[in-house]
């Protein structure tokens, strides 16, 4: 796996799974009103010497809102206990049927500085079918020694996201669903109001993904984001429920060369329950 590759076949990643310097990362996450657990099913049946990259874990435990991103020290804390080090190459998977949580932890490394990081292409779901093998053994883990550096260019907070929005420097680019982004769909969390980012355009990311959850290709990526009226030579702010989804947006967009992205780490979660923060709804 090269520097700039952000994405690894099934193939692939079976031909280097005893590679020394390779980690591989199961970092699914479900979505509110989800009753699976993430955890039990990685410890039930994983790639083989996988380790569980805990988004609710691997987070800012100070701040009310959901898996907000956390302090560089605690990254490298997490990374060195997880046995990730300088060096080591990793691949991220995830259980979902648009690899969303992946995108979210592909996202974290190269917010702090790690860019030999790269998905897996069609997930678990892809592995399974291909009979690829599993195991449920816990892998032995080794401290390692972890360099980060936080990339404060890739993250946005609330104020930044206002200014942007009175400034038009930037796009907002939101991920949701059309239904949720038209305020025609109930929130997910309590206290969250309905609508959008007023003037932001909307590409679900789910849109990115086929049928069985592989990447489109660049070509089809592209052209879903020009149809969204987005200029991929200016710069884009993304977006979505809780700063999770936007970061398949991210990835596409790292894919197709575009460097002028940062994701709304707080998203609709924090925007929307802020009645002073305006908001637009229908289309």
């Amino acid at each position: 796996m090269e520097k700039k590759q952000f994405m690894a076949s099934t193939e692939w990643l079976e031909k280097h799974l005893n590679a020394p310097d390779l980690r591989v990362l199961d970092a699914s996450l479900v979505l509110p009103g989800d009753p699976r657990d993430c955890r039990a099913e990685y410890e039930a049946c994983h790639i083989p010497r996988a380790r569980f990259f805990d988004i609710n874990d691997i987070a800012d435990s100070r701040s009310e809102l959901p898996h907000m991103v956390p302090l560089v020290e605690k990254f490298i804390s997490r990374m060195r206990a997880m046995g990730i080090g300088d060096g080591h190459r990793v691949v991220i998977y995830d259980t979902n049927d648009a690899l969303f949580s992946a995108a979210r932890a592909w996202w974290m490394f190269k917010l702090f500085g790690k860019n030999d990081v790269a998905i897996l292409d069609g997930g678990l779901p892809k592995w399974l079918r291909e009979g690829r093998p599993v195991e449920d053994t816990l892998p032995m883990l080794r401290d390692r020694h972890f360099t980060a550096r936080r990339n404060a260019a890739l993250v946005r907070d609330v104020t930044q996201v206002a200014a942007s929005l009175k400034l038009a420097d930037a796009q907002i680019v939101d991920a949701r669903s059309p239904a949720r982004f038209a305020g025609e769909a109930e929130e997910l969390r309590e206290g969250v109001r309905k609508g959008r980012i007023p003037g932001s355009k909307n590409v679900y990311y789910k849109d990115l993904t086929g049928p069985k959850g592989t990447l489109l290709p660049l070509d089809e990526i592209r052209e879903i984001f020009d149809d969204a009226g987005i200029d991929l030579d200016k710069p884009i702010i993304l977006t979505c429920g809780s700063g999770v989804t936007a970061c398949v947006l991210a990835h596409a967009l790292e894919r197709l060369g575009h460097r002028q992205w940062s994701v709304y780490d707080g998203s609709w979660s924090e925007w929307g329950m802020y009645e002073e923060l305006a908001i637009e709804a229908g289309w």
